[in-house]
């Protein structure tokens, strides 16, 4: 089993629930033989939100990916600690040290992964609160990690039980994400997820473009034409390039028909038309990758939930979901 990708697993904020996801999701005996994980994060936290969970794993502090165990025992979780998780932080409160921490750990992670001493990086969720009160403007991970590796230009691609979704735009006001919607950024997205879809198993991946106004603009009837002048130029494009994509499609049937399985993905032009369809689907099954990267990077689909955090009750299954989904982008 020495072949298993090594997977770094960024603990995210530390005063959510990340800590808590990890440890149960690493508990899983499937987890341990399709991968080597190391956790980039705190190993007190670790230990603490596993007594949270009734779990009494051995934390075992590395320091490179190079030291891993090769065994597949998931009583042992290995982590790489940068130790700047002060020991009095409070669960489900905001903080800068918390912002800090996360940020410290993608940057970490980052570097592993550069280097090829990891082949994946899968996070668990970070406050952008925290990360902007500790001096890091990025509106993400994906923002972040783009920035990390020095990467112009990515996407964030969502995936749940029978859907896709990759977006055109995310972490910007809606009108802000319509100004900035053209033809060739929509021609952009649809090549790297093309390309990442092909990587993933998918010999012809199927597209299928939203509009931007209510019934894709009713051929001018809604909107000031921003169908015709942004979408109709990037499909014909791509479509000549030999690419299977067909649109500007209504949104709200397009979901409907591509989860009955017309379509390989959705390419959504803004960040609450392709999160609600995923996340009403069930956040614990959906998990967020980044398109783009010189290096392979998942996530959970959920945020820190400070709401719950510290009470062992937070559900690891987007973090199994997310591995799994680390593993095979890796193995390809």
């Amino acid at each position: 089993m020495t072949n298993r990708p090594i997977i770094a697993i960024t603990m995210g904020d530390p005063a959510g629930v990340g800590a808590e996801v990890i440890v149960k999701a690493l508990n899983h005996p499937e987890v341990a033989t399709m991968c080597q994980p190391v956790v980039i994060g705190d190993a007190r936290r670790l230990t603490l939100a596993a007594q949270l969970c009734g779990l009494s794993p051995q934390i075992r502090v590395v320091a490179e990916p190079s030291e891993l165990n090769t065994d597949t025992d998931p009583s042992t979780i290995n982590v790489i600690d940068p130790q700047v998780v002060p020991a009095t932080l409070e669960w489900g409160v905001v903080s800068p040290h918390a912002g800090e921490a996360a940020y410290r750990y993608v940057a970490i992670a980052a570097q592993l992964a550069i280097a090829g001493l990891v082949q994946a990086i899968c996070t668990a969720p970070l406050n952008k609160e925290a990360l902007h009160a500790a001096g890091h403007q990025f509106p993400g991970h994906t923002e972040l990690l783009a920035h990390l590796t020095g990467t112009d230009e990515v996407s964030m691609m969502l995936e749940a039980p029978g859907l896709r979704v990759v977006h055109v735009t995310t972490h910007i006001g809606i009108l802000d994400a319509i100004d900035r919607i053209n033809p060739a950024l929509i021609e952009r997205t649809v090549r790297r997820t093309h390309s990442t879809l092909r990587r993933a198993g998918i010999d012809v991946p199927r597209f299928a473009v939203c509009g931007i106004n209510p019934h894709a603009g009713e051929n001018g009837l809604f909107g000031r034409g921003e169908e015709a002048d942004k979408i109709v130029p990037a499909v014909a494009q791509l479509r000549s390039e030999g690419i299977d994509v067909v649109g500007p499609l209504p949104a709200d049937t397009l979901f409907y028909r591509a989860r009955r399985g017309e379509f390989d993905c959705v390419v959504a032009m803004y960040h609450d038309q392709g999160h609600g369809p995923v996340k009403v689907l069930g956040l614990e099954a959906g998990v967020n990758i980044t398109i783009g990267l010189p290096v392979v990077r998942t996530s959970v689909d959920h945020g820190t939930a400070f709401g719950i955090a510290g009470t062992g009750v937070a559900d690891e299954r987007s973090m199994i979901e997310a591995l799994k989904q680390a593993v095979a982008l890796s193995s390809r």
